[in-house]
């Protein structure tokens, strides 16, 4: 588990990255950390706004290539929402990173949670209407297995943070995500259709026993947790089976939880 001083850390060298960067020219702390400091769990979830005449995503790239070679970050999933792509990431001791950058002319608070940092956001209200919020449990066609794997490592973290927070409904909703994640993973690896819990009953009985204790018997702590390991337990053998890259490093960041 990561401490406060970690977090504060990787927040310090993502503003020293973008000071350095000419093509960034505003930026924002977005979450529970812009507005009442957070807590132990809280991640680190930044955003940017980048030059206009600068593609967002040559920024992006340059910033993860990096973040990887720099603090051996691993890039789970990717998200766009109207003008923004949001970047998640996992580093060492399950530090969970939030990157976003938007134009700069579309640079703007896109709920209550935005603290500017420096620069300046666009006046007026977005033309761009936000669309809902992609990588929920019904995936995209065609789905792809690292974007599977990524989310349910996300959910994973979500899952932890709410039981640590004492949400227990939240966290129960989160553990069947990361138990869901991993089932799509089992339905793709098998050639079965991996959207909407279609072939969860055709999955061979070897693999549905690995869920046996995925499942949340009680709304505690004690039985979200016992939950969350079986579920990431599973997640982390269907990313082995999948063979997907850095997914024995991801296993090891998670290893508290399971």
């Amino acid at each position: 588990m990561f401490t406060v001083a970690q977090r504060d850390a990787l927040r310090e060298r993502l503003l020293r990255l973008a000071e350095e960067d000419e093509r960034v020219v505003a930026g924002a702390a977005v979450g529970s950390l812009a507005v009442d400091g957070g807590d132990r769990f809280s991640d680190v979830d930044l955003t940017f706004g980048v030059a206009d005449h600068v593609q967002v995503a040559d920024v992006l790239d340059d910033w993860t290539r990096t973040l990887i070679d720099e603090l051996d970050a691993v890039q789970l999933a990717d998200l766009e929402r109207g003008p923004t792509t949001y970047r998640v990431f996992l580093l060492p001791d399950a530090l969970q990173l939030d990157l976003s950058m938007t134009p700069a002319a579309q640079f703007r608070p896109a709920g209550p949670r935005f603290r500017l940092l420096f620069g300046e956001t666009a006046a007026g209200e977005s033309e761009v209407p936000t669309p809902p919020v992609a990588g929920d449990l019904f995936l995209p066609t065609p789905p792809v297995a690292g974007d599977i794997f990524g989310w349910g490592v996300i959910y994973a973290l979500h899952a932890r943070a709410c039981i640590e927070r004492g949400r227990v409904w939240q966290a129960e909703h989160y553990v069947g995500a990361v138990r869901d994640h991993a089932l799509s993973l089992a339905c793709l690896r098998q050639g079965l259709p991996p959207v909407q819990a279609r072939a969860y009953d055709d999955l061979s009985a070897e693999t549905l026993a690995r869920f046996e204790d995925a499942h949340v018997g009680a709304v505690e702590p004690g039985a979200l947790r016992a939950a969350l390991a079986a579920s990431v337990l599973a997640l982390m053998h269907e990313g082995a089976e999948a063979r997907l890259p850095h997914a024995h490093v991801v296993a090891e960041r998670l290893g508290e939880l399971r």
